[in-house]
């Protein structure tokens, strides 16, 4: 019991201590003390029982401070690849401004009765209201929209959507990604593909990677940069391919729309203003142009294959325009249900056939030279087979104005062959 009253004054400064003298970073020795503390009273009450000595020179750690972090590191490869990818093509990436001069309206007076003969003026004399309406006081350069480019080259070429720098009365101005801000002039758009080709006059610009669209796979990584809304520029956003070789029917909202074909789908969110912004994968090398979104749906968006792409930027850096190969027919892709519907006797080819834009041979193109007629089945071209992988219409485009191709055509029943020498497509 003696024992005992002696070690109640110490433990209650030990509580004491505890209660006001400790804080976050006093823990580890009050942890030590009260250990030392405990071994004191069991030795007290027991001296034969061991005590736990400490190793001599044992220094205790303070607490870390948790207030000071690191700078961010990507934590996995993947994710390091996309900071690279998209690092790498970022600076290449630009925005486009849309302006144009629109009328400044504006509320003028005007009286209603000032058009009456004279004689009126004592029926019909000083109003005690004041009327307005609306009336041009001049006109005022305004931004009317915008969209993404890239550029190809260092000397100031840009790749863009046709549909972006498509009014032909509008400025165009590229803002780069180091703050650069530049006058562009639209030296080309593409008759058949939405795409266009702009310069800006400035030397030594970044430019991007071109990759080799023939080689995406189902699932691989997406990475979309562009100038989201028109306003957030170089956003960036991350999905996977989710299909490929698609046709669509794209439309700008205002009544125009145009047919697409081979285009890449992918779930990377393609928002308003990303139009003509890259694709890219993992290397950060462009692999399509992003053109279209699907509305009404999540996350489902086009692209033009940037090896689409790649013959009108050297005809545009050899001729200055882009040409297009030209075979001149309007058709359908035969499939299994145009074959059972059509009683056909292939499931593959493209069928000849005009519709309410025309008429299936245009007449004076090299088809029409060619001898080719209405219901017309081709099935090879150059010796490629025509089917949902390879439609005519790419087919063609892969080829050069001038080409001599040679033709596999089911007539009637029977086979026979055509030589076509392909021309050009005008606007």
């Amino acid at each position: 019991m003696k024992k005992l009253l002696i070690f109640i004054p110490v433990l209650v400064f030990a509580l004491l201590a505890a209660a006001f003298g400790l804080g976050a970073s006093n823990r580890d020795l009050t942890a030590g003390f009260f250990q030392d503390l405990i071994d004191l009273f069991r030795f007290r009450l027991n001296p034969d029982a061991p005590r736990v000595v400490p190793p001599p020179n044992e220094v205790r750690e303070p607490a870390q401070d948790q207030s000071k972090t690191e700078p961010y590191a990507p934590a996995a490869d993947y994710e390091n690849a996309v900071v690279g990818a998209v690092e790498k093509a970022a600076p290449a990436v630009v925005s486009i401004v849309i302006t144009k001069d629109l009328p400044v309206i504006e509320r003028c007076p005007y009286d209603p009765y000032g058009d009456l003969p004279p004689e009126f003026d004592e029926f019909f004399g000083p109003s005690p209201f004041q009327f307005y309406r609306q009336c041009q006081k001049g006109t005022k350069k305004q931004e009317v929209g915008g969209g993404t480019g890239f550029v190809v080259s260092s000397d100031g070429l840009v790749v863009t959507n046709k549909h972006v720098v498509a009014d032909e009365d509008a400025d165009y101005t590229v803002l780069t990604n180091d703050g650069g801000k530049y006058n562009a002039k639209v030296l080309a758009r593409d008759p058949v593909q939405d795409l266009a080709v702009l310069r800006v006059d400035k030397k030594d610009l970044p430019t991007v990677a071109l990759g080799d669209s023939d080689s995406i796979k189902l699932g691989q990584t997406a990475i979309v940069i562009g100038n989201a809304l028109g306003e957030f520029r170089n956003t960036v956003s991350v999905g996977v391919i989710s299909g490929l070789a698609r046709t669509i029917t794209a439309g700008d909202g205002l009544g125009s729309s145009e047919t697409l074909e081979g285009v890449i789908q992918t779930d990377a969110a393609i928002n308003r203003g990303n139009s003509g912004g890259p694709l890219l994968n993992l290397r950060g090398e462009v692999m399509g142009i992003n053109t279209a979104m699907a509305f009404g749906a999540e996350n489902i968006g086009f692209a033009i294959p940037i090896n689409q792409a790649k013959r009108a930027i050297e005809s545009v850096k050899k001729g200055g325009k882009i040409t297009v190969p030209f075979l001149g027919v309007r058709y359908k892709l035969v499939t299994e249900e145009l074959k059972e519907k059509e009683k056909l006797s292939v499931d593959h080819g493209a069928l000849l056939r005009g519709g309410d834009d025309g008429p299936a041979v245009v007449v004076g193109s090299p088809a029409d030279t060619a001898r080719l007629m209405a219901e017309d089945i081709i099935l090879e071209f150059d010796g490629q087979k025509i089917d949902q992988d390879h439609n005519l219409a790419s087919l063609v485009q892969k080829r050069d104005v001038g080409d001599r191709v040679k033709l596999k055509i089911l007539r009637r029943g029977k086979e026979i062959e055509a030589w076509i020498t392909l021309g050009e497509r005008g606007r």
